[in-house]
C-alpha cells in the first residue's frame, strides 16, 4: 500500500482554540500511539473529507513541525447538525506491532442467483482486522459471481495473508435471495390450486 503524505501545522489545545480553527477552515486533530507524548495539530477541512469519504484504507505520513510519523486516521466527530468534521484522531504505526482497523469491503460481479430472478444483499460495508502494519490492506476484494439463490458469504469465507478478521466467521456479507415478486408469484399459485372435493355428491334415495 502506497502512503499518502499530509502537512499539517501544530495547534493549541482548548476550546477556543479549537472553535477558532474550524472558523478558519481547519478540522483540530490528535495523533497518539503508545510510544510518544500526543501531538496536537490541524488540517485543513478538505484533506479529512479525502480520507474519509473513499472505498479504500491508506497509511499516512503525517508531516508536523519538521517531524514525519506514519499513522493511519482512526476516528472522526461531526457536527451532529452540519455533518462538517470536527475533530479526527490519528493513530501512530509501530513497526511490529498489530493494530487494529477498519479496512472498506468492495464486492465484485453480478451473482448467478441474481441473473436467475434472486435479488443480491449487501449487508457489510466495512470490516475490522487486526495486523501489523506491512500487511494493512487497502480494502478487502469479494467476488460474488458464484453465488445462487439461498447462497451467502460470511466472514469466515474469507482469507488474507497476514490479516486476523476480528468479527464473528458466521457473519453475513452478502446473500442472495428469491425477489419478493417470485415469491408473491408461488404464493399466488398456491392460493388458485383447485381445492380437493371432499363430498361424493348425494345419493338418490
Amino acid at each position: 500500500m502506497d502512503a499518502i503524505t499530509i502537512e499539517a501545522a501544530p495547534r493549541q489545545t482548548g476550546k477556543r482554540a479549537a472553535r477558532t480553527a474550524r472558523r478558519e477552515g481547519y478540522v483540530p486533530c490528535v495523533l497518539y500511539g503508545q510510544h510518544m507524548d500526543n501531538i496536537y495539530f490541524q488540517v485543513p477541512e478538505l484533506t479529512i473529507h479525502r480520507l474519509v469519504y473513499t472505498s479504500e484504507a491508506h497509511v499516512l505520513n503525517l508531516q508536523v513541525d519538521g517531524q514525519t510519523w506514519s499513522c493511519i486516521l482512526k476516528d472522526v466527530d461531526f457536527h451532529p447538525v452540519t455533518d462538517r468534521p470536527i475533530h479526527a484522531d490519528f493513530q501512530a504505526l509501530t513497526a511490529g506491532e498489530k493494530i487494529t482497523l477498519m479496512i472498506p469491503v468492495q464486492f465484485h460481479g453480478v451473482p448467478k442467483g441474481q441473473t436467475d430472478g434472486g435479488d443480491t444483499q449487501y449487508l457489510v460495508h466495512e470490516l475490522e482486522v487486526n495486523c501489523l502494519p506491512s500487511k494493512i490492506p487497502s480494502h478487502i476484494d469479494v467476488d460474488v459471481t458464484h453465488l445462487k439463490i439461498g447462497e451467502s458469504i460470511h466472514v469466515g469465507d474469507l482469507s488474507i495473508e497476514g490479516v486476523e478478521f476480528t468479527d464473528a466467521p458466521e457473519r453475513t456479507l452478502v446473500t442472495v435471495v428469491a425477489s419478493r415478486a417470485a415469491v408473491s408469484a408461488e404464493e399466488a399459485e398456491g392460493d388458485l390450486a383447485p381445492a380437493e372435493a371432499t363430498d361424493e355428491g348425494d345419493e338418490e334415495a
